[in-house]
């Protein structure tokens, strides 16, 4: 197996599970967000929403990584992509924020970015790293899967 399916598998295992680990399972930061008294019940349909969609994203992306296929590998990685460009992207909108006040003590930073957007960066630069790396290797190598 190469070495960008296998970038590319690990990527859709985390997109799989952070989610759903960081906003329900994992009590300090489901504190924040799915079992956070303060949001209203329409923030907390999003935030499910969220969870829900970056399971089938990147389940959808995983099922695309094991085949044996450039192009599934491709669109894997486009797949892939997607709820974490959309993380960067939501800080666009004005009154967003990547954490409440009340946990600012209690928020993560790496290298000055909040660990989320943190993550989103590191995993969407593999991605393009893992992308330029297969769209390289020519049709016919037998390294290409």
């Amino acid at each position: 197996m190469s070495l960008p399916r296998i970038v590319i598998i690990v990527v859709a295992a985390i997109t799989t599970a952070g989610a759903v680990l960081a906003d329900l399972v994992i009590p300090d930061l489901a504190a924040q967000h799915a079992f956070n008294p303060a949001w209203p019940p329409h923030a907390k349909f999003h935030d499910a929403q969220y969870m829900v969609m970056t399971v089938l994203l990147g389940l959808t992306g995983l099922v695309l990584a094991t085949r044996p296929s450039r192009t599934a590998l491709l669109h894997a990685a486009a797949i892939l992509a997607t709820p974490w460009l959309g993380m960067i992207g939501a800080l666009l909108f004005p009154g967003t924020a990547t954490y409440d006040p009340e946990f600012a003590d209690r928020t993560v930073f790496v290298l000055g970015l909040h660990g989320q957007v943190f993550m989103a960066i590191v995993l969407l630069l593999a991605l393009l790293v893992v992308t330029v790396a297969t769209v390289r290797i020519p049709v016919d190598s037998p390294t290409r899967s």
